[in-house]
């Protein structure tokens, strides 16, 4: 498999995906420019083909799966926003473009990613109306909501911002990479699963699968600050170390951090050994964002 001619032609099919279900103009004029910016910069789309692909490996029909799968990039992309913020993390680069705020200004940078959160629901919400199974699609709903709040996603930002300039401490860092950026990827696989009609034994092993990827992700990321540059990431490196941030290469240094990535890469593939072709994309997705440099 060419897993880079898979990844753009299913990135591609997002895009549609996300034109089908966004707002693209309105009043005021200035707020719509502002969270369509943002959502269609760029990015590697991996939420949504995650979404969409944990549903085909069970043999759902993706159809049911297209709101969610917008929903989902949407509460990724407002989470970034925010992200970038003065008050957070004072970024000026996202994907390689100036941050929503630097463009827009902080206060319609903000509006604007509470617009993409509103939008996920309202979108996720329109989607109920038309499932063929409702039930299904509701419990999918609710682990999408459960992943971006105060148990997921936003648990782990708030610990990243009191941990910061801390003394090296690997259960907190856990609990930060487990819930900052694991808590919607494991989300984007797990309802997947579950609007696609997944047995308990298929929820078991894809939730190992989640899991994997998304500490390893992180992990990846944690690496890239230190290692890579800003022309191949796409944002400025070597902020986590200035800012005193709780990471993997600050905790455990980079050889370990390494170990770390084999480690939650070997987990992830044996976790799709009850699995054929069906998972072939989650296996060569694994080894592809295991080894990626942005």
């Amino acid at each position: 498999m060419d897993i880079k001619k898979e990844l753009k032609d299913k990135q591609s099919f997002v895009e549609d995906v996300l034109k089908k279900y966004t707002i693209k103009e309105g009043k005021p004029k200035s707020i719509f420019e502002s969270f369509n910016y943002s959502l269609f910069v760029g990015g590697k789309r991996i939420r949504p083909i995650l979404l969409m692909e944990s549903c085909k490996c069970v043999g759902g029909d993706t159809n049911e799966a297209l709101p969610l799968m917008a929903a989902m990039e949407m509460i990724h992309t407002y989470s970034l926003i925010h992200d970038d913020l003065p008050c957070m993390d004072d970024d000026e680069l996202r994907r390689g473009k100036p941050t929503n705020h630097t463009v827009y200004g902080e206060a319609t940078a903000l509006l604007a990613g509470d617009s993409l959160l509103n939008l996920a629901y309202e979108t996720m919400l329109k989607g109920a109306k038309s499932s063929k199974d409702i039930n299904r699609y509701v419990e999918a709903m609710n682990v999408i909501a459960d992943s971006a709040g105060v148990k997921g996603m936003i648990a782990g930002q708030v610990m990243d911002m009191e941990s910061e300039g801390k003394e090296p401490d690997g259960e907190t860092l856990d609990f930060i990479h487990d819930n900052k950026t694991g808590a919607i990827l494991r989300a984007s696989v797990i309802s997947g699963a579950v609007v696609g009609g997944a047995t308990d034994d298929e929820l078991k092993n894809l939730s190992e699968y989640a899991r994997a990827i998304g500490l390893m992700f992180q992990v990846v990321d944690d690496i890239l600050d230190v290692v890579s540059d800003e022309e191949t990431l796409g944002k400025k490196v070597g902020m986590d170390s200035e800012r005193n941030k709780m990471t993997y290469p600050y905790v455990y240094g980079l050889e370990r951090s390494y170990e770390k990535v084999d480690e939650l890469l070997n987990i992830s593939l044996n976790s799709l050994s009850d699995y054929g072709s069906e998972a072939d994309f989650l296996r060569e997705l694994a080894l592809y964002l295991a080894k990626r440099k942005n």
